[in-house]
């Protein structure tokens, strides 16, 4: 037995759907479903990496926002330059 279910979303909450949908060859119903259900393992597996990829992006997008205004290396140096600079101004207030 199967019901029928109409709903009425906002073009936004659709097309973000479509899109999804898009992405793994589905239909936005079939896509629905295949998340309602979660019996559909292949469509959950590739639903859960498309999930992981957007997440990876996201962190990504983070690298390299902060400017320090001069390159920085990783010789342990101006690392230690680094601490003892921040560690100073902490005690000097």
């Amino acid at each position: 037995m199967s019901q029928q279910l109409t709903l009425e979303l906002s073009d936004e909450v659709y097309a973000d759907l479509q899109q999804k949908a898009n992405a793994v060859g589905l239909s936005v119903t079939e896509w629905v479903v295949a998340v309602l259900s979660n019996r559909n393992s292949g469509a959950s597996k590739i639903l859960h990496s498309i999930a992981q990829e957007e997440a990876r992006q996201r962190f990504r997008s983070h690298a390299g926002v902060i400017s320090l205004g001069y390159p920085t290396g990783i010789d342990n140096e101006s690392i230690d330059a680094d601490l003892a600079r921040a560690y100073a101004s902490e005690y000097e207030g």
